[in-house]
């Protein structure tokens, strides 16, 4: 099986019932392709927080459809039986805040999930090395999450969110700390990691010193996204 990225067709989240329902979600059509780091932004109120919270498998949608590379996982209904496994083993987050654990060092806050999906240490602590190094935070490997930079404990929130290498990574706000070098680093680190893996991201940003580096960008308002094409421009 090849993953193909992520696409998503009608979908659809209500909350309540009756006079005091809410479509958040009204009817979403989006595609990434594997390689690919697509913005979606938006006003606050828009759907944002909702449809990122669907695609992460958090909540269950009301209608529509998800394909997360050649698998139909939600279909009016969920398709897979373990939502939890589909998180930890085909889904990568990386959040605003980097969320480390604060009594483990940087190898192993990056290889827990891995250890949690059952794989030998060994193996864990080898693949998350090979993300250390190649983020540029491999010398830190064995320093705990106080000692490190805001800018180094983003990029082990990367290595994290591409340890047990998913076909998709949903960003949340990854740069809204950081200043614009910083911010624009994270940015080329992602589509650089998007490219080497194969992985396909969906960065949630209101970051105006990144949207002009996007190639497309979903914007959202009321519940529906429309596309536009993005500048593209150069990280240089």
């Amino acid at each position: 099986m090849v993953d193909k990225g992520i696409r998503i067709e009608g979908l659809k989240k209500r909350y309540g019932s009756g006079d005091t329902a809410v479509d958040a979600l009204k009817g979403i059509d989006m595609q990434v392709a594997p390689g690919e780091v697509v913005g979606l932004v938006g006003p606050s109120g828009s759907g944002k927080s909702t449809l990122l919270k669907c695609l992460g498998a958090v909540i269950e949608p009301t209608a529509g459809r998800m394909i997360l590379g050649d698998e139909l996982i939600y279909d009016d209904g969920w398709k897979v039986t373990d939502l939890r496994a589909l998180r930890r083993d085909r889904i990568g987050f990386v959040f605003q805040a980097p969320y480390l654990i604060p009594f483990l060092d940087v190898t192993d806050n990056v290889a827990l999930l891995l250890m949690l999906a059952g794989r030998p240490n060994g193996e864990a602590r080898s693949r998350a090395m090979e993300l250390l190094e190649a983020l540029d935070v491999g010398h830190r490997a064995k320093a705990m999450p106080s000692q490190l930079s805001g800018g180094e404990q983003q990029r082990v929130s990367i290595a994290r969110g591409l340890v047990n290498r998913p076909p998709v990574i949903l960003a949340d706000e990854p740069t809204a700390p950081l200043d614009s070098e910083r911010a624009l680093a994270v940015i080329r680190i992602l589509n650089d990691m998007a490219r080497k893996y194969d992985t396909a991201i969906i960065v949630v940003t209101h970051d105006e010193k990144i949207i002009p580096t996007f190639k497309r960008i979903y914007h959202i308002r009321d519940g529906v996204t429309y596309e536009e094409a993005g500048e593209g421009r150069s990280f240089d």
